[in-house]
């Protein structure tokens, strides 16, 4: 698996080949809530409007948000970006926090035991709001 090297810019130009993506919040009682939405990417921000009063409660409860961006074609890459989700002005502000592109494994590939099982590309990117690393 070979990793690109990516900044919220690499992100942005990644994301124009994508139609739409789910928005994935958590609810009370640790059970999932998904959305269709349009986001776009501005001052390193996925930014979404038109959300309903669920989404927008349940990100004020449980700011850990994922988009997932499926691809247009099957045997193509998802992209799937999880971040920090903040309302303001009833637009959604997503602070990147992790970047995959992800497709399920070809048949004939054997597991190695590590990482992905799947045809997994992390993507590295700067957030803002994402905690240092623990020094050890």
């Amino acid at each position: 698996m070979m990793g690109i090297n990516t900044r919220l810019p690499q992100l942005a130009e990644t994301l124009r080949r994508y139609r739409f993506a789910y928005l994935v919040t958590m609810r009370d009682g640790a059970r999932t809530h998904v959305v269709p939405v349009h986001a776009t990417l501005a001052n390193n921000r996925l930014l979404v409007r038109g959300l309903g009063r669920k989404t927008q409660a349940n990100i004020a409860t449980h700011p850990a948000v994922t988009l997932v961006w499926p691809p247009m074609d099957p045997s193509d890459y998802s992209v799937i970006v999880d971040g920090v989700g903040s309302i303001r002005d009833e637009e959604l502000a997503v602070a990147p926090t992790r970047a995959v592109l992800h497709r399920p494994a070809p048949s004939q590939t054997t597991a190695s035991g590590e990482g992905c099982q799947s045809d997994c590309v992390e993507l590295p990117i700067t957030a803002e709001t994402a905690d240092p690393p623990a020094s050890v």
